[in-house]
C-alpha cells in the first residue's frame, strides 16, 4: 500500500480514532452513571472504581497528547493499523472495567478480581503500545520526555504483569498517584 502524505489523511485517521476513544469513554460514563442509578444492585468494589478514574484519566491524557501526530511526514497503513489498534486497546480496558453483566460474579470486586490477568494483561500491552506510539512522535519527542518516561512505562509493565499474577488485594493504586500510578502497598 502507498503512504500517504497529505494533512487530510491525518484529518482522517484521527476521526476514526476519536470514535475508539469515544466508546471506551462512553463505556467508562455509563458504567459509573449504572452505579448511580442503582447503587445496590451490586457492591461497589473501591479498587475497582480506582481503576475506572484512573483508566478515564489515561485516556483524556492518551488523547491530549495524539495531536503530536500531525507532524507525522507520511503515514502508511502500518501506522494507521497501530494507532486504531493503540484505540481499541482503550476500549477492551473499559469493557474489562464494566462489562455487559457481572450477574455472574454478583459483584464488581469478584468480577475484578477474577478478570484480574486480563485487565493487566491488556494494561501492560497498552503501556508496551505507548512506548510505539510515543516513537512514532519522532526522536526530538521522546527526547524531551527524558529517560524517565522509558523507566515510568517498563515500571508500569512489570507491576501490571506482578498485579496480573498476584491474588494480593493489596496491589491498588494509592492516593496522590499520578494518572495509571501503580504501587504493592506492604
Amino acid at each position: 500500500m502507498q503512504a500517504a502524505a497529505t494533512p487530510e489523511v491525518f484529518v482522517y485517521i484521527r476521526a476514526i480514532m476519536a470514535m475508539i476513544i469515544g466508546l471506551s469513554l462512553t463505556r467508562l460514563l455509563t458504567g459509573l452513571a449504572g452505579i448511580v442509578q442503582s447503587p445496590k444492585k451490586h457492591r461497589v468494589y473501591h479498587v475497582h472504581l480506582g481503576w475506572v478514574a484512573s483508566m478515564f484519566l489515561f485516556i483524556i491524557h492518551f488523547w491530549w497528547w495524539e495531536y503530536r501526530l500531525g507532524s507525522l511526514v507520511v503515514i502508511t497503513f502500518g501506522v494507521y493499523l497501530f494507532l486504531i489498534s493503540f484505540c481499541c486497546l482503550f476500549y477492551f480496558l473499559s469493557v474489562l472495567l464494566f462489562p455487559t453483566s457481572i450477574e455472574e460474579y454478583g459483584d464488581y470486586e469478584d468480577y475484578f478480581i477474577s478478570r484480574r490477568i486480563w485487565f493487566f494483561g491488556m494494561l501492560a500491552l497498552t503501556y508496551a503500545v505507548d512506548l510505539g506510539d510515543t516513537w512514532l512522535k519522532g526522536q526530538t519527542y521522546v527526547h524531551a520526555l527524558g529517560r524517565e518516561y522509558l523507566i515510568r512505562n517498563l515500571a508500569y509493565i512489570v507491576l501490571c504483569v506482578v498485579a496480573a499474577w498476584t491474588r494480593n488485594r493489596r496491589f491498588e493504586p494509592h492516593e496522590g498517584c499520578p494518572s495509571s500510578c501503580k504501587s504493592a502497598r506492604p
